[in-house]
């Protein structure tokens, strides 16, 4: 079996955490405790829930960290939509930001259907 660093959907929540810590950067100052903060709260804790559920004791475990994680995807598809409705990034920025988490939900659903 992969280590949970081999996995494809590892390896696209990190690099999404990466492009999101990258983006908000650019975001208005006052928004440094809000929407930054939470944004990069969400991002971050997908690729931080796969880490901790595959080193739990059990794949039951782990599922539920899998579904914690899908969470987390929906939440960020929300704050991209509010973002881009803010004008805070571009409808290209949020179209292809949108496709990656689309596409992380898919392969948390796919893991969690694995480990029933």
């Amino acid at each position: 079996m992969k280590t949970v660093e081999e996995l494809d959907v590892f390896k696209l929540s990190h690099s999404l955490a990466l492009e999101i810590f990258e983006l908000t950067k650019s975001f208005p100052n006052g928004e440094r405790f809000g929407l930054v903060s939470q944004m990069r709260r969400a991002a971050y804790s997908v690729p931080m829930n796969l880490m901790e559920g595959a080193h739990r004791l059990s794949s039951r475990e782990y599922r539920q960290f899998v579904g914690i994680d899908r969470g987390s995807a929906g939440e960020m598809k929300y704050q991209l939509l509010l973002v881009k409705d803010l004008r805070y990034i571009s409808e290209d920025g949020y179209c292809s930001l949108l496709a990656k988490y689309e596409r992380v939900s898919q392969m948390l659903t796919k893991l969690s259907k694995t480990l029933e």
